[in-house]
């Protein structure tokens, strides 16, 4: 009994881990072909794994199993290298619809939610974690208009995510060696 218990809390808290933030929907019509390749963090809320970074980005690539390779990487001007992190992720229910599970450490996974996206061009896209403490703004290019910009704050805050709190990614320097 203490064992099915117990199961049951971890599979209660990993699929937490992949839920939806409130109010927030994925969008319909992703296309993961569409989707590979390089983007460019624009601005995020702040995280230890991601924090002192500039210039991050990360590469997409389709994987033999039908997932999708991670490979997330910034500088790091304190220590004067580049970090990177490597992962996977994969579709929870339809290839349809842009809500995976990304995992970076061995068997655990964390909801990536995109809630909008440029599906004329696939030229940005905004995303979050399982909850409203996790939200990134991604762009095929290192700059965005403010314009743009603009439009993503409004967006965050009318789903109720803390635009106050988020960092505007400088990418004004190099670009990581390993996505290439």
């Amino acid at each position: 009994m203490k064992q099915l218990i117990l199961a049951s809390l971890i599979a209660l808290t990993l699929a937490g881990c992949t839920g939806l933030p409130e109010d927030v929907t994925p969008v319909s019509g992703f296309e993961a072909d569409r989707y590979l390749g390089r983007w460019y963090e624009i601005a995020r809320l702040d995280h230890s794994f991601e924090r002192g970074l500039s210039n991050i980005s990360a590469q997409y690539t389709l994987r033999k199993d039908g997932g999708i390779d991670v490979l997330n990487c910034g500088y790091s001007s304190e220590n004067n290298e580049w970090k990177e992190a490597q992962g996977k992720a994969y579709f929870i229910g339809s290839p349809g619809i842009g809500h995976l599970k990304v995992s970076f450490f061995g068997p655990f996974y964390g909801s990536y939610v995109v809630f909008d996206l440029d599906k004329k061009d696939y030229q940005y896209a905004y995303v979050s974690g399982p909850n409203k403490d996790y939200l990134w703004f991604l762009s095929r290019t290192p700059k965005v208009s403010e314009q743009s910009y603009q439009r993503f704050l409004d967006k965050a805050e009318s789903l109720g995510f803390d635009s106050k709190a988020l960092i505007r990614v400088n990418q004004t320097g190099s670009e990581c060696p390993a996505v290439q």
